[in-house]
C-alpha cells in the first residue's frame, strides 16, 4: 500500500502524564516494574524526565533526578528517551547564562536523552538557539516548539514564522506543544497544513485533552501531514493529561496511519498504572477532568493539578474559581505571553495574590517586575504600561535576548556548593534550585534524605478507621432530655478541606460534615501577635521568609521593601505601610508565616 504513512508515537506516561493528574509525584520505584514492557512497544520515544520532575524529585521525591535518568536508561535500551526542556529557562523558573545551558545539555545527553523537545514561554526564539546549539553538538534530536496560545497576536503566519527561523537554527523536527488544550479540530489542520507546506520537516502534535477535543485535534493533525502524536496510557489520560495512547492506536488501527503498535501489550501496561495510580491518590485533584473553561482562562492541566494542591495547603482552595476568572485578565495586562512554565506560574500566582489581597495588584511578585523588565525576552503583545509603571518605576525596559546581560555562573556555582557536589550533575541541580538544591546534597551527605508521606488508602466508604489509644469512638449525647448513642466509625477529608466524620447514631449509619472555621492552635506554632496598627507590616499569604531587609533601628519609607517572602513557588516583596523607625523584626529567613501576623513593627 505506497499511500501508507506510519504515524509514530510518544508516550507520556513517565513524565507529562503524572505531572499533569499527579502533581508529578510518580517514584522511579514505581517505574521500574513496567519499563521491560514498555521498552517492547515500539515507541517513538518515551518522555521520561524534564518539565518539572526534576524539582518534584528534589523537592518532594526526595530522588536524585539524574539517577532517575541513568536507571531509565539502563532499564529502556530500546527506545529513545525524551525530555522537555525550558530553552535558556532549562528546568528552572529564571533564565541561566549560557555555560550552565551548554553544560547541562551535555550532562543530560551523557546520562541518556536521546530527544530534547526545546521550547520558550514568550516564544521569543532568541531564548532556544543555545540551547538548540548545544544538542546538535551532543549529536542528540533538537526539536523546536510551538508553544501554542491563542490571543489577538497569535495567528497562524506568526506561527509559521517562528517555525522558520528555529528551521533556520538547525531543529530536527517542530513539536506544537498545545500545553492548555487550546487547539480546537480545525484550527488544528489549518496550523498542521500551513506548516507542512511551509517547512520541511516533521511535525509532532501534543495536545491536552482540557477541552475535551485532544483526540479530534490529533486525527485533523494527522489528515493536514503530521507525522507524530503524543498520547498517555490510558491510566492516567484525558482530562488535563493527554489522548489515550490505547484509544489513538486504535483509532488508527487498519487505516494508512495504522501506528503498527501492539494493542494487548499497551493494555496490559494500562491495568500495571491502574494499579499504580491509586497509590498516589493524596494529589488527585478535582480539577483535573475535561473543563471547557480552558479555551477562556488557558491554564495549563499540569498548572491546574499543581495550582490546586498549593491553594488546598494554603487553605483557599474554595477561591479557585476566582483565581481562574482572574488569569486571563493578568495574561492581557502582560501582553498575552503564552500560559506555560514558567510564564503560567508567573500569571496565574500574580492572579491568586490579585484575589487574596481584595486589590489587583496591591503586591507584584518579583517574577511579574522582571517579566515586565523583558527579563523573559519580548512579550508577544502590548504590555499595559501603567501597571509597568507600578511595578518597576524608572527602571530601564532591556531589548536584548535576556541572557546577553548574564555572565558566566558554572565557576562561581561550583564554588559555592563545594565539597557537597560529588559530580558536575550535583552542580547543576544546585545550579536549578539553589535552596532546595543545597537542601538536598546536605540531606543526602548527611544520610537524612526522606521522600514525603504517602497516605494509606481510605478503608471503607472512603474513611480512615478511628481508635486508637486514648481516642473515644463511643459517645452517649444527650440532647433536650433524650439520649442517643453515636459511634463514629470513621474519619475522611475531601477534597473541599471540609471534614467527614461517619457516624453509627442509634444504630443507624450517617455522614456528618464538619467546616472547621479556624485552626487549632497547639504548642510550637505561632507566637506572632496579629496587627492592628499601620506600622504592622504584615502578609496577605501564607509562605515562606526570603529575606529579611531590614534590622531594628533603620529608617523606612513609605512603600519600602522590608521583607521577601515566598509562595507557590514564586517570590514577592512585601512594603512598609509607613515611613518611620524599625522598632522590632519578628521574623528570620525560612520562618513559616500567616496572614495578620505582626512580622515587622515600624514606629511612625
Amino acid at each position: 500500500m505506497s499511500n501508507t504513512r506510519k504515524i509514530t508515537v510518544t508516550d507520556t506516561i513517565l513524565r507529562d502524564a503524572h505531572q499533569s493528574l499527579l502533581a508529578t509525584r510518580l517514584r522511579t520505584e514505581d517505574m521500574l516494574p513496567i519499563c521491560d514492557k514498555l521498552d517492547q512497544v515500539g515507541y517513538w520515544s518515551l518522555e521520561v524526565w524534564g518539565g518539572a520532575t526534576f524539582d518534584a524529585c528534589v523537592r518532594f521525591l526526595k530522588e536524585d533526578p539524574w539517577e532517575r535518568l541513568r536507571t531509565l536508561r539502563k532499564a529502556l535500551p530500546n527506545t529513545r528517551l525524551q525530555m522537555l526542556l525550558r530553552g535558556q529557562n532549562l528546568l528552572g523558573y529564571r533564565h541561566y547564562s549560557d555555560d550552565v545551558v551548554r553544560a547541562f545539555v551535555a550532562k543530560a545527553a551523557e546520562n541518556g536523552i536521546d530527544v530534547f523537545r526545546i521550547f520558550d514561554a514568550m516564544n521569543d526564539v532568541r531564548n532556544l538557539k543555545v540551547a538548540i546549539e548545544a544538542v546538535k553538538a551532543a549529536g542528540k534530536h533538537a526539536q523546536g516548539t510551538i508553544a501554542y496560545t491563542t490571543s489577538p497576536v497569535h495567528t497562524t503566519d506568526a506561527f509559521v514564522a517562528q517555525a522558520k527561523a528555529m528551521q533556520a537554527m538547525g531543529i530536527d523536527s517542530i513539536a506544537i506543544k498545545d500545553m492548555a488544550g487550546l487547539l480546537t479540530p480545525y484550527a488544528t489542520f489549518e496550523l498542521v497544513k500551513a506548516l507542512k507546506s511551509e517547512v520541511d520537516l516533521p511535525v509532532f502534535i501534543h495536545s491536552h485533552d482540557t477541552a475535551g477535543l485532544g483526540a479530534m485535534c490529533q486525527l485533523k493533525a494527522i489528515e493536514a501531514g503530521a507525522d507524530h502524536i503524543d498520547t498517555a496510557i490510558s491510566s492516567l489520560a484525558w482530562g488535563t493529561s493527554h489522548p489515550g495512547t490505547e484509544s489513538m492506536v486504535a483509532a488508527l488501527k487498519g487505516s494508512e496511519f495504522d501506528t503498527g503498535l501492539d494493542l494487548e501489550l499497551i493494555q496490559e501496561i494500562g491495568m500495571y498504572f491502574h494499579a499504580v495510580r491509586k497509590k498516589y491518590h493524596q494529589f488527585e485533584s478535582e480539577f483535573t477532568g475535561v473543563d471547557t473553561r480552558v479555551q477562556v482562562n488557558q491554564v495549563p492541566g499540569g498548572m491546574i493539578s499543581n495550582l490546586a494542591n498549593q491553594l488546598k495547603e494554603q487553605g483557599a482552595l474554595n477561591r479557585m474559581n476566582e483565581v481562574l476568572d482572574e488569569i486571563p485578565r493578568v495574561r492581557a495586562d502582560l501582553g498575552f505571553p503564552p500560559l506555560v512554565t514558567p510564564t503560567s506560574q508567573i500569571v496565574g500566582t500574580q492572579a491568586f495574590f490579585n484575589v487574596l489581597a481584595g486589590e489587583r495588584y496591591k503586591t507584584i511578585t518579583n517574577e511579574v517586575k522582571l517579566y515586565l523588565q523583558g527579563r523573559y525576552g519580548k512579550a508577544p503583545g502590548k504590555v499595559d504600561e501603567q501597571l509597568r509603571k507600578q511595578a518597576i518605576g524608572s527602571e530601564e525596559v532591556i531589548d536584548v535576548r535576556p541572557a546577553d546581560l548574564l555572565k558566566p555562573e558554572l565557576a562561581r556555582l561550583r564554588e559555592e556548593i563545594g565539597s557537597l557536589a560529588k559530580s558536575e550533575e550535583d552542580v547543576l541541580t544546585f545550579a536549578m534550585f539553589p535552596d532546595i538544591g543545597r537542601k538536598f546534597l546536605e540531606e543526602r551527605e548527611a544520610g537524612t534524605l526522606k521522600p514525603e508521606e504517602l497516605l494509606p488508602m481510605p478503608s471503607g466508604q472512603g474513611a480512615a478507621p478511628v481508635g486508637g489509644e486514648g481516642v473515644p469512638t463511643e459517645f452517649v449525647v444527650d440532647v433536650h432530655g433524650e439520649s442517643y448513642r453515636v459511634d463514629i466509625t470513621g474519619v475522611g477529608v475531601k477534597g473541599d478541606g471540609k471534614r467527614h466524620f461517619y457516624l453509627s447514631l442509634d444504630g443507624m449509619p450517617e455522614e456528618v460534615v464538619f467546616e472547621p472555621l479556624n485552626a487549632f492552635v497547639g504548642e510550637g506554632s505561632s507566637k506572632r501577635k496579629q496587627a492592628s496598627e499601620p506600622g504592622h507590616v504584615t502578609t496577605s499569604m501564607p509562605g515562606n521568609v526570603v529575606d529579611v531587609l531590614v534590622k531594628v533601628g533603620d529608617s523606612v519609607k513609605a512603600g519600602q521593601a522590608v521583607l521577601v517572602s515566598e509562595a507557590m513557588k514564586m517570590e514577592s516583596e512585601i512594603q512598609a505601610a509607613i515611613a518611620g523607625t524599625v522598632k522590632a523584626v519578628n521574623v528570620a529567613k525560612g520562618d513559616r508565616v500567616n496572614p495578620g501576623e505582626i512580622l515587622i513593627e515600624i514606629e511612625a
